[in-house]
């Protein structure tokens, strides 16, 4: 017998971004729920359209697998009295468990004795927790702002409206949302039928698309792919690439036609930025570029429905963009007619943070941190603070208030037009970056400087008064403001420490509120390292050697970011196993040891002086490939050193009786120690 099962939701139009991460929890939620129950399946697949969720089960158990569970009860000790007679504890326990003595058994653990029994579960049809499982599964969602209608306690992101379910070829008996399971699905919302009745599980998805429904969405995606690259090659260029979008519109539409449409040439004359944003964020509409990779006055755009029409279509889009277009021409133009530092006064009128003063406080505390980095880094102080100046002044434009998303472009583009040069004018666009995972990061020495400015001055400022992230809560973006400083750091190759511009920005802090220093000072660090933590184990670094690494706490971000990537590939090596146990053997005895100074005249073995001896003539080398941040190679010129080491410790006693020996003896391990540990704590290393 087929044991098949489909359940179709039917809904109300879900919002594109929530519809992959549900399909995603929905098949997490369901696998986990079956385990738990003892019901088998092959398989999950879930397709998705903006008004249904439908999930198919391949091969669902048609009852419970059989089990027994084996049930800890009270110790023997007390589970009987002196007479051997069962105490009011086991009495209990057989009761609960609605078992007789004649089932218990008792198994030895440890020392003490226990009872057991061994109970058989029921099992039952997997049709009669259907209800259950799928109630359950809608109730682990979790929305921003879900709804309830119809008296419904579970919420969802929209309204229910129809469910259909088949398994074992027919109409299970479950109601849900007050609605009944049935075998009656719907087509598009304009071209499809109302009704649609389902036989059997085969012919779902065809009937579905006989009625303009395409259900899977990784089909229609490719789909909408394909009719996009060929209205782009008919227009003689091609569609610019963007995944995201093409996911937000595969999720928009049940059965796409894509066509295109024109703009006024004149427009092309605006920065490019101010007409892609009106088209993708917006509009959800596709550039076209030509051959060139210029931007063309034309557009794709996809319809949920056939061609019918297709004409007016066309020219209502292209209506809507127009208007669009030339709002944005007018705010670039009054923008334009004004310098960018002519804007900066009216930064005061924007508060940045309740007690943290306004946009023009932040950016004149920018102002101040960026020319402290620029000394550290000797970096042009002149364009580095003219850059913080004006980073924020587009903030005030029209055309920033309308499309938020081109604060920095715009600032840019209108640096360029007030006359300010090539360093200030990028620097005030990279000072965003990076604005998300897996953005570019700036790349001019002014745009570095104010980037990590701004960043750092936003977390040293919202720490100093008290709000962090937590678990589940960052609305201040905190953590991406740390990873975009640390992937800075990382791809800038500064050799300066982290503590030092966390210690700069915090300081400015200290005569605008109270606050204990050392205490937030310690908490931003330790939030830092946190994060440094992520960025090497996104990279699929070991996590003893990140912990190895940034537990040594003793170099600059770039630094470690080297020492965990090739102590990686160090560790990679055969020989590498034969030189931990030495290392680790040395970070042992050497851990409660200060650094002292070795009294050679201590000597009184052979053996440490020809260890010392190969340590001092091996040393220079180490710590000239440690400089370079060859920290493989000095790696490899440490394990040269093995076999003195271990002759050492085989022949030597350390715990010498004499204290001096002793503790000069110790001194010479701490003092290997060190070096080794200038690399990385190999105490930490899993072996």
């Amino acid at each position: 017998m087929n044991n098949d099962l489909l359940l179709e939701l039917g809904t109300e139009e879900i919002p594109a971004r929530f519809i992959s991460s549900t399909k995603k929890s929905m098949k997490s939620f369901l696998e986990k729920k079956l385990s738990e129950l003892r019901i088998q399946f092959d398989s999950i697949e879930i397709k998705c359209t903006p008004r249904r969720f439908a999930i198919f089960i391949k091969n669902l158990a048609n009852t419970q697998q059989a089990s027994t569970e084996e049930i800890k009860g009270p110790a023997k000790k007390i589970a009987f009295d002196e007479n051997g007679n069962p105490s009011k504890a086991l009495q209990g326990f057989l009761k609960s468990k609605n078992v007789t003595i004649d089932d218990i058994k008792i198994v030895q653990k440890g020392k003490e004795e226990y009872v057991f029994v061994v109970k058989t579960l029921e099992t039952s049809d997997t049709v009669n927790y259907l209800k259950e499982i799928f109630e359950q599964m809608i109730d682990s969602l979790s929305f921003p702002k879900p709804m309830r209608w119809g008296g419904n306690k579970i919420k969802f992101i929209r309204p229910i409206r129809w469910i259909l379910c088949l398994y074992q070829g027919k109409v299970p008996n479950f109601e849900m949302f007050s609605l009944n399971a049935a075998n009656l699905t719907r087509g598009h919302r304009f071209l499809g039928e109302s009704y649609i009745e389902i036989n059997s599980i085969d012919e779902y998805e065809e009937k579905l698309e006989q009625n303009y429904v395409i259900l899977d969405d990784t089909k229609r995606r490719e789909l909408i792919r394909k009719q996009i690259v060929e209205v782009a090659e008919k227009l003689g260029g091609e569609y610019m690439q963007d995944e995201d979008l093409l996911e937000e519109v595969n999720y928009i539409v049940e059965y796409p036609t894509a066509l295109y449409g024109e703009f006024k040439e004149e427009y092309l004359k605006l920065p490019k930025e101010t007409i892609i944003t009106p088209m993708k964020e917006h509009q959800r509409y596709f550039p076209v570029l030509d051959k060139n990779g210029n931007l063309m006055n034309k557009f794709i755009t996809v319809r949920n429905g056939n061609d019918y029409m297709i004409e007016n279509v066309k020219k209502g889009n292209e209506k809507v963009l127009d208007a669009r277009l030339s709002d944005a021409k007018f705010f670039y133009e009054q923008d334009t007619a004004k310098k960018l530092e002519s804007y900066v006064p009216r930064l005061q009128t924007i508060v940045y943070h309740e007690k943290l003063g306004t946009m023009h406080d932040k950016m004149l505390r920018i102002q101040k941190l960026s020319e402290e980095f620029a000394y550290i880094l000797n970096v042009d102080k002149n364009d580095t603070s003219r850059a913080a100046l004006l980073c924020k002044a587009d903030l005030t434009t029209s055309m920033v208030f309308e499309f938020t998303e081109l604060q920095g472009i715009m600032g840019r583009y209108y640096a360029k037009v007030s006359g300010e040069n090539e360093n200030v004018a990028n620097a005030i666009y990279e000072h965003y970056l990076p604005r998300f995972a897996g953005d570019e990061l700036p790349q001019s020495k002014v745009g570095i400087l104010l980037s990590l400015a701004d960043k750092l001055d936003s977390i040293a400022g919202f720490f100093s008064v008290g709000i962090k992230p937590t678990g589940s809560q960052d609305p201040y973006a905190l953590r991406r403001l740390a990873l975009g400083v640390l992937n800075t750091l990382i791809d800038s190759k500064i050799d300066t420490r982290l503590q030092l511009f966390v210690e700069i920005a915090l300081k400015q802090f200290e005569d605008k509120h109270k606050f204990d220093f050392n205490e937030v000072y310690n908490e931003i660090l330790e939030f830092m390292k946190l994060r440094l933590k992520n960025i090497f184990l996104d990279k699929k670094i070991r996590y003893d050697v990140v912990d190895s690494v940034i537990d040594n706490n003793i170099s600059t971000v770039y630094e470690l970011s080297q020492k965990a990537v090739q102590l990686e590939k160090w560790l990679k090596l055969p020989e590498s196993t034969s030189c931990l146990n030495t290392f680790a053997r040395i970070s042992n005895i050497s851990k409660d040891v200060k650094k002292a100074e070795v009294n050679t005249e201590l000597f009184d073995q052979k053996e440490e002086q020809e260890l010392f001896g190969a340590y001092n003539n091996a040393t220079p080398k180490i710590y000239e490939l440690i400089s370079a941040k060859q920290y493989e190679q000095s790696l490899d010129e440490i394990a040269k050193l093995r076999p003195f080491i271990d002759n050492y410790f085989e022949k030597v006693m350390v715990m010498d009786n004499n204290e001096d020996i002793k503790q000069n003896r110790l001194a010479t391990i701490a003092t290997i120690r060190d070096t080794i540990e200038e690399i990385a704590d190999f105490s930490k290393i899993v072996q």
